[in-house]
């Protein structure tokens, strides 16, 4: 088995939860999974065995309970048996109408991480998925900065998910491996800190943000239009939601974390940096999770004609992350079983918005899926 904790309870983990459930009991195809079962672990060793959040109306509360927040179809019984634990939330949520509990709030970060191992070694998690609500963070020069700010109890200068990592990172050393899936903007695969810390650690991580919607979507339109040659002369893409994560964005400093990821890839697949304008731009709440993409394109061909790709489209927002999860749970197993520590350039390539490590470009979907199948052992028919 594969024992899976989540932190952040919301609409990603929710679907995810539901959608994971349904797939072993039979009720559904494994449609949105892109490893589907050609992997050696099969979706139906995934067991999720613990949850975390900050938001006071969910701790203390089945996941079943708070699935059916967010989905309105049959959610399994097998989620009433796991409670939602308090963790950990370094103001991340402010601004959002949320009251907020944490272990953060009357203890020191060192007391906060010593209570997640200790509570983690009687889980027993092999994999931790972060969807914790975009952040606004900076990164870390060094491993030994990031330690000293949690030693010095300096809750100003780090974010929830930077201590989860820490902590994370702590249990793998005492356990022998563990995996840390970063489905969120929060620079981890890509700050070198984290990554030194992984590898002495015994710690695989995946990231930074699921690459899902509108943003893969560019990134192979890009990827054809440079093969044909095609001057890209400017790209617009945004994307307007009403689930938390939007509404979050509606605050500056997350929405630039969140621009940052979904603007890397363009000069990673032009060569060059065209004028573009690509970031979460709004939230209605009506919307729901069914998010309203957007997209042009205008480049020029040959003889300088000029082109034009317009693109619009309405995409469930977490149903598409919930997929990559399912393999991104499976794959960060497998490194363990290799003693693959660290981050993995061939699984983040084709799963995440900005895939560390930090050094390497980003690579259109298309031909890091192709790469990724044989580094996962899948052969070809």
């Amino acid at each position: 088995m594969v024992k899976v904790l989540i932190l952040g309870q919301g609409y990603v983990a929710s679907i995810f939860a539901v959608g994971l459930e349904r797939i072993k009991l039979g009720e559904l195809e494994p449609h949105g999974v892109p490893l589907k079962d050609e992997l050696s672990i099969k979706i139906d060793q995934i067991e999720i065995v613990g949850s975390y959040d900050v938001d006071k109306d969910k701790i203390g509360q089945s996941i079943y309970d708070v699935a059916k927040r967010y989905h309105k179809g049959n959610v399994p019984e097998s989620l009433k048996q796991i409670l939602i634990r308090k963790g950990i939330h370094l103001n991340s949520l402010r601004n959002l109408s949320i009251a907020t509990e944490g272990l953060d709030d009357n203890n020191t970060l060192t007391d906060a991480v010593d209570t997640l191992v200790q509570e983690w070694l009687d889980i027993k998690p092999d994999v931790f998925i972060n969807v914790c609500t975009t952040e606004s963070f900076l990164p870390f020069n060094s491993k030994e900065e990031l330690i000293d700010a949690i030693k010095k109890d300096a809750k100003d200068r780090v974010t929830a998910t930077q201590v989860y990592v820490y902590a994370a990172a702590l249990y793998a050393k005492k356990v022998g491996g563990a995996v840390f899936v970063n489905a969120i903007p929060t620079l981890i695969a890509n700050d070198p800190s984290f990554i030194s810390l992984a590898q002495e650690s015994n710690l695989v991580i995946f990231g930074d943000d699921g690459a899902t919607g509108a943003t893969p979507l560019t990134s192979d339109i890009l990827a054809h239009l440079a093969q044909r040659n095609r001057y890209v002369k400017s790209i617009v893409q945004f994307n307007i939601g009403g689930n938390n994560d939007f509404l979050a964005l509606t605050d500056k400093q997350r929405n630039k974390s969140k621009e940052y990821t979904k603007s890397s890839i363009v000069k990673d697949l032009l060569g060059y940096d065209a004028p573009h304008y690509i970031k979460p731009t709004g939230y209605l709440e009506p919307l729901d999770d069914k998010k309203f993409i957007a997209m042009h394109i205008e480049y020029k061909s040959f003889n300088d004609a000029v082109d034009e790709l317009i693109i619009n489209g309405r995409i469930n927002d977490s149903p598409a992350l919930a997929g990559l999860l399912v393999d991104l749970v499976r794959l960060g197993k497998i490194c363990v079983q290799r003693n693959t520590f660290g981050t993995v350039y061939e699984v983040n390539a084709f799963y995440m918005k900005n895939p560390g490590p930090k050094e390497m470009a980003s690579l259109p979907k298309i031909i890091a899926f192709e790469r990724l199948k044989p580094w996962a052992g899948i052969k070809e028919n």
